[in-house]
């Protein structure tokens, strides 16, 4: 699994005012100076602030298109996913800094080409509860034919809001057969918490989404195989197979992305942000230092687990070990 989550002019916005903001404060401090400084230096320097700060804003922008293309998977897909990206940062808004993940990080790929893959992360404000927003896409090419494409969206807490946090993957290995994990991932022992199980999962009824997905006929329960990830995943959590015909099966997977499987998540992410981003908790400073504790120990399991074994196979050592590396700085507590 990997876990790692607008609209296009709402970003825009959102970038082009804090990169105009931080020119004209450039701008400002340099010609405060210019009393001590010839004309012509200071003309040079601003010249150069302003360049630099243009270049910075055209890579953003660059990662940021790569990113929103979503470009190998259908087009009921990539709606979904760029639809619940625009529900997290619409609601936050300028509670969240632009991504600044280096350009290499922000897109890479292998040598030969065959397998790419787009990250973008954007930390929270220190008046936002949440921690950081993850969304990526990976494509690979499978030596059978065919590819593997697994477009994901993830959104942690910080340590002010005790809440679960929210996770969407679709790992898809063909047209007709698709993968769907979908989860508010606990951050609390719901045993010892049973106030949370009941605030979380049993008063928002999310159970209700996970049977009807089931429902569907072309539907099997997806196990993981690593123990670990089924026992920190929620009791309501959407973890099933999609399997279609050949004949008609693309299809047909289409029609269960857009008219089953794109409600639901969207469903499920209005839970997390109404109940659990932005509800109001009340965090002690003892349950702080478990809560750090708990998610130390699954953030660093995510990169372990998730990432660390299958990076390097897909990427290569050199690159996987580059995106990894940065990434632990935000996985980290």
């Amino acid at each position: 699994m990997w876990r790692c989550h607008f609209s296009h002019s709402s970003f825009s916005v959102l970038s082009s005012s804090s990169s105009s903001s931080s020119s004209a404060s450039s701008v400002r401090v340099l010609l405060s100076s210019a009393s001590s400084s010839s004309p012509s230096r200071t003309s040079v320097s601003i010249s150069l602030s302003l360049s630099c700060s243009a270049t910075a804003m055209a890579t953003h922008d660059e990662g940021r298109r790569k990113f929103l293309d979503f470009p190998f998977v259908s087009t009921s897909h990539k709606n979904l996913m760029l639809d619940l990206v625009s529900a997290v940062e619409n609601r936050f808004n300028s509670q969240l800094l632009p991504c600044t993940l280096p350009p290499d990080v922000q897109y890479y790929q292998n040598q030969t080409g065959t397998a790419q893959a787009s990250l973008q992360i954007r930390s929270g404000q220190s008046n936002s509860p949440v921690d950081f927003v993850l969304g990526s896409w990976v494509h690979s090419e499978l030596p059978t034919g065919g590819s593997l494409d697994i477009t994901s969206l993830s959104a942690y807490l910080n340590l002010t809001n005790d809440s679960p946090n929210f996770v969407i993957e679709l790992i898809r290995s063909s047209p007709t057969m698709l993968v769907l994990i979908l989860d508010l991932t606990p951050r609390k022992d719901l045993v010892l918490w049973p106030d949370d199980l009941k605030t979380f999962y049993e008063d928002t009824q999310l159970d209700k989404h996970r049977q009807a997905i089931e429902k569907i006929p072309e539907v099997k329960p997806y196990i993981s195989s690593s123990l670990y990830i089924r026992a920190a995943s929620s009791p309501t959590a959407i973890m099933v197979t999609i399997g279609t015909l050949a004949d008609g099966g693309e299809e047909r997977m289409e029609e269960i992305i857009r008219d089953h499987l794109d409600p639901v998540s969207k469903q499920v992410l209005g839970i997390w942000l109404d109940h659990c981003a932005c509800g109001k908790r009340e965090v002690g400073e003892a349950e702080r230092a478990e809560l750090k504790k708990r998610d130390g120990i699954m953030r660093s399991k995510t990169i372990e687990i998730d990432l660390g074994s299958s990076f390097p196979r897909l990427f290569g050592p050199e690159v996987a070990n580059r995106v990894l590396e940065v990434m632990r700085e935000y996985f980290s507590m």
